[in-house]
């Protein structure tokens, strides 16, 4: 500011005493407010220092004081923080993922899951019904030898499935179909035609009550390494196995009770020879029952330990077969097993128990034996399916004085998603023929491995590969070993 001099004595000498004064005055008042609203408190020794340094900037700093009001005006341009939080902020980023344009979340508020079937065909919509089918067609290569022998063919195969459901308010119904037929194009072997097809009726009887009815028929081969097969035969027989099935569950409580009846019947067709001739097997033809009874008691919704009980009948057509035995038998068994529920982590049940078998022809000895009975569902993470399965049951012979086998089967298998579209599968399952001490015939071990992919190009095309080994081993003798490979197509709806 420049210093006032009076027009009288502006010629004469100058007199800067009360300008400096009145500057001083100003500078002191100036500044107050401003060292008032600073974050920082400054010291009295240093205001002085303070003032005199920043002179200059004060007077057009971005902070101005207003005594009447004291309120206070800010510069957005010099003194705007790094993290704004007002009205006019943008939006939140999200911490984890580093976005601003995040989905919205569930209503519920949940964490949402991916649906397995999100890759499947929509289906055909028929009433309340939907029908998905599916047609494939591969062209595989089969090799088996057996000792010194070696066969070898290549076939193309024709696969059709498909399921029904039913989309009710109460009860549901489930029929499941599948059926594949085999032409060979090269090489020598027999064909292996299969046929499937099973029906379920969920009936919803009240809230504590559910009855099921089960229908079915399959029909496959014998297989040629089978101690019942025909030795020599150039096509195994044909079996035809029909079955029906009713069953009833409740929940008392801490209590479940359940109880089931199981009926089957078994054709066998006629083998044909090397020379061209049919032999009849229809001595071989039977039915069979079994009642089986279940109570369980609810430690928790996870775990339930149960006891089961189970008493059967199987009545061949004939009352001797084409050696003179009586082959028609009874059988007992008692279980004692524990049921698992950690829903889709886990699931299944394991049961150890006893079975007897006993024959009407007392030339027959009696089958009895420890039975292990287990069925195991397990998804360490998402995307990936692994499945355990023990179970026991007989093989009648058909040998002069044999009464048969008891039979342990063991199976496990993977599923693994490597990608959305893109599935891996991995089998294995081994199986033990046991015959009484004694017994003329020998024990007998199957051990099958297999793997494949499955490529869903589209919701519709699906592309398959597989390899399966198959090992059979006698006490004495051959092995037997079977090597498959194909690749194909599959057509989904």
């Amino acid at each position: 500011m420049a210093p006032f001099y009076s027009r009288k004595t502006r010629t004469r000498v100058q007199r800067p005493m009360p300008a400096l004064w009145l500057l001083a005055s100003c500078a002191f008042l100036i500044p107050l407010p401003a060292v008032a609203q600073s974050f920082s408190p400054v010291a009295a020794d240093d205001a002085d220092t303070t003032l005199a340094t920043t002179g200059g900037a004060m007077t057009g700093a971005a902070t101005t004081g207003t005594a009447a009001t004291g309120t206070q005006t800010t510069d957005p341009t010099t003194t705007a923080s790094l993290i704004d939080d007002g009205p006019d902020a943008g939006p939140a980023v999200d911490d984890d993922l580093g976005r601003v344009n995040t989905r919205e979340g569930t209503v519920d508020g949940l964490r949402s899951t991916l649906d397995p079937d999100r890759n499947d065909a929509p289906g055909i919509a028929l009433g309340t019904f939907t029908l998905k089918p599916s047609l494939s067609q591969t062209i595989n290569h089969e090799t088996t030898k057996n000792g010194s022998s070696k066969e070898s063919r290549s076939y193309l195969q024709t696969g059709l499935k498909g399921t029904l459901t039913s989309d009710w308010s109460r009860h549901q119904l489930t029929v499941t179909g599948e059926g594949t037929w085999q032409r060979n194009i090269g090489g020598e072997g027999a064909t292996e035609p299969v046929a499937n097809l099973d029906a379920e009726l969920r009936l919803d009887i009240s809230n504590e009550t559910t009855g099921t009815l089960r229908a079915g028929y399959r029909f496959e081969r014998e297989d040629s390494t089978d101690p019942n097969a025909i030795s020599g035969a150039s096509v195994q027989s044909g079996i035809d196995r029909y079955s029906l099935g009713a069953g009833v569950q409740r929940d008392f409580g801490i209590l479940r009770g359940s109880a089931k009846v199981d009926f089957e019947r078994y054709v066998y067709g006629s083998a044909e020879l090397s020379d061209g001739t049919d032999l009849s097997l229809s001595d071989r033809d039977r039915n069979a029952g079994t009642v089986t009874a279940r109570i369980g008691y609810e430690l928790s919704p996870a775990l339930i330990p149960f006891l089961e009980a189970s008493v059967g009948r199987s009545v061949y057509d004939l009352r001797r077969d084409t050696l003179g035995f009586e082959r028609s038998y009874d059988n007992y068994a008692g279980r004692a097993g524990l049921q698992v529920d950690l829903g889709e982590k886990m699931n299944g049940e394991i049961a150890l128990g006893y079975e007897t078998y006993r024959f009407k022809d007392s030339r027959l000895d009696d089958l009895s034996g420890l039975t292990v009975d287990s069925t195991f569902n397990w998804s360490p993470q998402r995307g990936t399916i692994v499945t355990y399965g023990v179970s026991t049951g007989i093989e009648p012979s058909t040998t002069a004085g044999e009464s048969g086998a008891l039979v342990y089967a063991l199976n496990s298998g993977l599923t693994h998603e490597l990608r959305s579209s893109l599935v891996a599968r991995l089998s294995n399952s081994l199986t033990f023929r046991n015959y009484p001490s004694g017994s003329s015939s020998e024990d007998q071990k199957v051990w099958l491995a297999g793997a494949g992919l499955s490529w869903d190009m589209t919701r519709s095309l699906a592309l398959t590969g597989d390899v399966s080994y198959e090992r059979t081993m006698q006490t004495t003798g051959p092995s037997t070993n079977v090597a498959k490979i194909g690749v194909g197509l599959t057509l989904k709806r």
